[in-house]
């Protein structure tokens, strides 16, 4: 086909014994696994317009099938019939876009390509274009005032305008030999902020937290780095760079250089990519323990962490459920590829999960707390795992964060051998760049969706406007503050 420039398609026929162990005959899942992966290799033969894929079947009636345990083969839904076989290969021949895709053939799922596209993300490495393009954006130096300003809080408060204040501040020079200075161009709003001018990150009495005010605000932005300190020879000056530590809502910060996190562009996508993004993509992994197959619920879903959950939820083959309020919400998740949206505003969930799911959801992932949480808990089918990122029901009340008791908590995990996780970014520093880049991957390529509240937030004098819309619950997506509007003006994006 290569020498007679004839494009085409090859088919390979694999085994689904090639994707998992087959137990009883490892001989045979290992040649199978050898077809699958040299199946894999040859994606680059698709500029050739040759495309080679490979079908993986669970067990068709055959000679050598018929051998195999008749329980196992009731377990898996049955023979899978030749016709389905059939149907695959068609599906290969004719959708152009597949090339080294693996098409994995089962009773109990149907049709499923494999890798999924958050699977092939862990193993994707960005091409090196990518990568000098992300260090040579901007080859200009960044001009330094004299002074700069940043959002303080003064007075311990879950009410963010009050706890806090803007001040301005010298630019000092030359800054540390480890240290880099980053000019601030997007900051990202999240709801844990008025629990962060409350004084909740800190440990130790009101007394010793009153002690270190005042401290600076905001927990992640993206950049340009406008100044590097004389040990620092990874970085260059101009370089875009997003950081997450606190001081995010500044024209100017200074952090030690390996708290920078290399990115492609300072845009706002990749500020919800930050807290947000990185939130669902860890916690999923790490908490959830999700693979594919399952029923995923997420709580308020068209948040800024919500709409990345659903996405790889989705892209990791599972029925996805949402809940959200609102009409408009409802419609954007039903374009993120939700399954199932639940409009608490229009119908009631526990309603909704009890006809629809009677066996109950094999993930949680919860952010809203109080009577939520309840529901949820009471959802989760054997063996669950709910999942605890967040509770902003609980974060604006009168006097501040009320922790809850949630009864009979003990007694409904030990009934269902479910697991109730808790879930804490900066305890997961080591695989904050490893995601990122993994998520930048699916953006890049088309396979996850960003979204950004259109209502415009420009300056430090509107982080406080955008810290109440958030808690407001008109937002849709992250929530995002152009701390220097004209750059906002430009066009180029990630």
């Amino acid at each position: 086909m290569q020498a007679a420039k004839k494009p085409g398609v090859v088919i390979n026929l694999g085994s689904a014994s090639g994707l998992y162990p087959m137990y009883g005959d490892p001989i045979y899942s290992c040649s199978k696994g050898g077809v699958v992966l040299f199946t894999r290799s040859l994606v680059p033969y698709k500029k050739e317009g040759i495309r080679i894929n490979v079908l993986c079947p669970e067990f068709v009636r055959t000679d050598l099938a018929l051998k195999v345990d008749s329980q196992l083969i009731e377990k898996m839904g049955g023979y899978v019939s030749m016709e389905a076989v059939i149907k695959g290969a068609f599906e290969l021949i004719t959708d152009e876009t597949r090339a080294g895709s693996c098409l994995w053939i089962t009773n109990r799922r149907g049709m499923e390509y494999w890798p999924t596209p958050m699977e092939e993300a862990k193993y994707l490495v960005r091409p090196y274009r990518l990568r000098e393009k992300s260090q040579t954006i901007s080859n200009s130096r960044v001009q330094l005032p004299e002074s700069f300003e940043k959002i303080i809080v003064h007075t311990l408060s879950h009410k963010f305008r009050s706890a806090t204040s803007i001040v301005k501040k010298p630019l000092r020079l030359p800054i540390k030999s480890d240290h880099v200075l980053v000019k601030i161009i997007y900051a990202g709003v999240n709801a844990s902020d008025v629990n962060f001018s409350s004084g909740r990150y800190f440990s130790g009495n009101s007394k010793e937290i009153e002690s270190r005010l005042p401290f600076d605000a905001g927990f992640e932005a993206v950049g340009l780095i406008a100044a590097v300190g004389d040990s620092v020879r990874h970085l260059k000056v101009g370089s875009p760079a997003a950081i997450m530590i606190f001081g995010g809502y500044s024209e100017f910060t200074m952090v030690p250089s390996k708290h920078i996190l290399p990115v492609a562009r300072p845009d706002p996508e990749v500020v919800a990519m930050l807290t947000s993004g990185l939130t669902a993509s860890i916690s999923l992994e790490k908490a959830a323990q999700m693979d594919h197959g399952k029923v995923v619920l997420v709580t308020a879903a068209a948040g800024g962490t919500g709409q990345f959950a659903v996405q790889l939820a989705k892209l990791a083959g599972n029925t996805v459920i949402a809940t959200c309020g609102g009409k408009d919400k409802a419609n954007l998740l039903k374009e993120l590829g939700v399954d199932r949206v639940i409009d608490y505003k229009a119908e009631d969930i526990k309603t909704v999960l009890k006809e629809e799911f009677p066996k109950g959801v094999d993930i949680v992932y919860e952010s809203v707390g109080g009577q939520m949480f309840d529901l949820c808990l009471n959802a989760l089918a054997i063996y669950g795992r709910l999942v605890v990122i967040g509770m902003i029901s609980q974060y604006q009340g009168e006097h501040g964060w009320k922790p809850l008791n949630y009864t009979g908590v003990c007694e409904k995990l030990l009934a269902k051998s479910q697991t109730l996780v808790g879930f804490f970014l900066n305890h997961y520093t080591h695989v904050w760049q490893q995601h990122l880049d993994k998520l930048v991957q699916l953006y890049t390529m088309g396979k996850l969706k960003v979204l950004i509240d259109p209502k415009r937030f420009l300056g430090l004098h509107s982080v406080a406007d955008a810290v109440e819309h958030l808690h407001s619950g008109k937002s849709v997506g992250k929530v995002v503050v152009c701390i220097d509007p004209s750059y906002s003006n430009q066009s180029s994006k990630l």
